[in-house]
């Protein structure tokens, strides 16, 4: 079937659920370890309850890729399903996160979110590749980096914005702020809203030929043998990716599960208070504690406003590829090798960070998000078979998920470790891993995969 080149805002309109998406990843990366704290979890247990994300991640978008490969509904489509599941899923739970009375019940919580998101996130990968044709993905893919910078933005600055209004930052010991809740609440809010409007303002293409679609529907469920003989058979462009993704995603993932807790500590010099070592019964201790929180809850909101900017920067950067992709063809191999080195570098610049000038690590960092979210996808549309798009974007999660699992059980403890005791140590080896994920790119050969080629634009890797 011949596609036709889609305008800007028919781009738009089918990218815009994403600012839902990034509004619950926004959330849930800024602010879970600020939940964690609060309801006592002590800075080097925090990786493994965030443990819940990757796991997820591991388990579910592999099954919606492929269950959305064979799903055709005559109103909703192929994608639009996984959409609408998910953004009621993750409303609720989005929601609920903040009045968690207890660890085990906030950890809980976030795995039903990310279990949430990712139904409706894998295939809003695979819509992009569905509907655009080989020369305007990597137009559509930073379309999508452009729409998810601005919801990073706006949502890792929801609790500071509403504590701006005046709902308070303070709290009983154990009890997540009023401004917190408030934010999710708008969130979850926005996630639905996001994900309706892409809905109800997108087709998808039907299937090329029914009847063989309703046939291979109809044959015996082959999901483990079809994803145990693609991952076996994956492309050697997809693998190469798969490191650089890995390395990536080892450094992302240590600075959602702990730049809250190493920012508070080290630039801020307001780490969340140990209740253990307070006497609540003692009016002078019980205050200092009230003290001590408040300005540990005030200084996660300006980190988490700082994380903000990273979203602000990927979205200037998603702009400009914008403008130019849409009449240019791009290397996107050293686009995103020289995004990520940037990004390693605003990592490693933390340690030198006052609150003043924190900002600027996290322009840096966005340029390394607005890349890692497009380039990678781009690179690997380019590269697999266009019927079997939503399980190999499935599958290659596996290369964001397992690096993250490693970092989870330990992996970011232990390599930071080696560095010393400072909790700032783990954004120094997010740094450093960026900077690896950077030189990675110098694997990928594959022409096709770097840069549209009409030529070659019909092969696979």
């Amino acid at each position: 079937m011949k596609k036709r080149a889609l305008s800007f805002w028919e781009i738009w309109n089918m990218s815009f659920g994403f600012l839902g998406i990034q509004f619950g990843f926004a959330l849930q990366g800024g602010f879970m370890s600020r939940i964690f704290q609060t309801l006592g979890a002590d800075e080097h247990s925090i990786p493994l309850l965030w443990i819940a994300a990757p796991l997820t991640g591991l388990l579910v978008q592999p099954i919606i890729g492929y269950m959305s490969d064979r799903t055709w509904h005559s109103r909703l489509g192929r994608r639009r399903p996984y959409f609408l599941i998910g953004a009621i899923l993750s409303s609720i739970a989005l929601f609920f996160v903040p009045y968690s009375p207890a660890l085990w019940i906030a950890a809980g919580f976030l795995w039903i979110l990310d279990a949430s998101i990712n139904i409706s996130m894998e295939p809003f990968r695979a819509l992009v590749a569905d509907k655009l044709t080989e020369s305007q993905r990597t137009y559509g893919f930073v379309v999508q980096t452009l729409i998810i910078g601005i919801g990073t933005w706006i949502a890792s600055n929801l609790p500071w914005m509403v504590s701006e209004m005046g709902i308070s930052d303070s709290a009983a010991s154990g009890v997540i702020p009023d401004s917190v809740k408030v934010a999710f609440a708008i969130g979850a809010f926005v996630f639905l809203i996001s994900i309706l409007y892409t809905i109800f303002t997108t087709s998808e293409y039907p299937p090329e030929d029914m009847e063989e679609f309703k046939r291979e529907k109809a044959k015996k469920n082959q999901f483990i043998p079809d994803i145990l003989n693609n991952i076996g058979n994956m492309p050697l462009t997809m693998k190469k990716l798969g490191v650089i993704q890995f390395f990536s995603w080892f450094a992302f993932f240590t600075m959602w599960s702990l730049a809250n807790p190493a920012l508070t500590e080290h630039v801020f010099n307001t780490p969340a208070p140990v209740q253990s070592i307070y006497d609540m019964t003692n009016v002078v201790q019980a205050e200092a504690f009230d003290v001590a929180n408040t300005a540990f809850q005030k200084s996660s909101n300006l980190v988490g406003s700082a994380m903000g900017v990273y979203g602000l920067s990927s979205m200037v950067f998603a702009l400009l590829l914008v403008l130019y992709t849409s009449k240019r063809n791009v290397n996107r191999k050293y686009v995103h090798m020289f995004s990520l080195m940037l990004g390693g570098l605003g990592f490693i610049l933390m340690y030198f960070a006052t609150p003043e000038n924190l900002k600027w690590c996290f322009v840096l960092i966005g340029f390394s998000w607005g890349s890692i979210l497009s380039m990678p996808y781009a690179m690997l549309s380019s590269s697999v078979d266009p019927n079997k798009m939503g399980m190999f974007m499935g599958i290659f999660n596996m290369f964001i998920v397992i690096p993250q699992i490693i970092a989870a059980l330990g992996g970011i403890n232990f390599v930071s470790s080696l560095l010393g005791e400072e909790s700032i140590n783990a954004m120094t080896v997010a740094g450093i891993s960026l900077i690896i994920a950077g030189l990675c790119n110098l694997l990928i050969t594959n022409k096709n995969a770097i840069s549209y080629q009409p030529e070659l634009s019909e092969n696979n890797a």
